[in-house]
């Protein structure tokens, strides 16, 4: 039987925003927009998607007087994103005999 697949992580942006955020400790949102070549509003909406689920922490600072969005996974991102690629790989030859 074939797992059933996060639909919040199920969109290529914000798999790939998570993607990008488990190997680092936290990027920012410029990082972020040009790593995904996404722009500012699609990026904004997905990475409230992320928030809101919980799997994402946003923090807005001032750096140098400009503002600054920096974004980190959390451990539920983090369970989520591995569940994710594990259910994923179950989808991976089942048809083979």
């Amino acid at each position: 039987m074939f797992k059933e697949l996060d639909p919040i992580l199920h969109s290529q942006l914000r798999l790939a925003v998570m993607s990008l955020l488990i190997s680092v400790k936290e990027a920012e949102f410029t990082f972020i927009k040009e790593k995904t070549n996404s722009t500012a509003g699609n990026l904004s909406v997905q990475i409230q998607k992320l928030k809101d689920a919980g799997y994402i922490d946003v923090k807005k600072q001032f750096k140098d007087n400009y503002p600054q969005t920096l974004c980190s996974i959390t451990k539920q991102g983090i369970k989520a994103f591995e569940e994710y690629v594990t259910n994923l790989q179950s989808y991976l030859g089942k048809g083979e005999k």
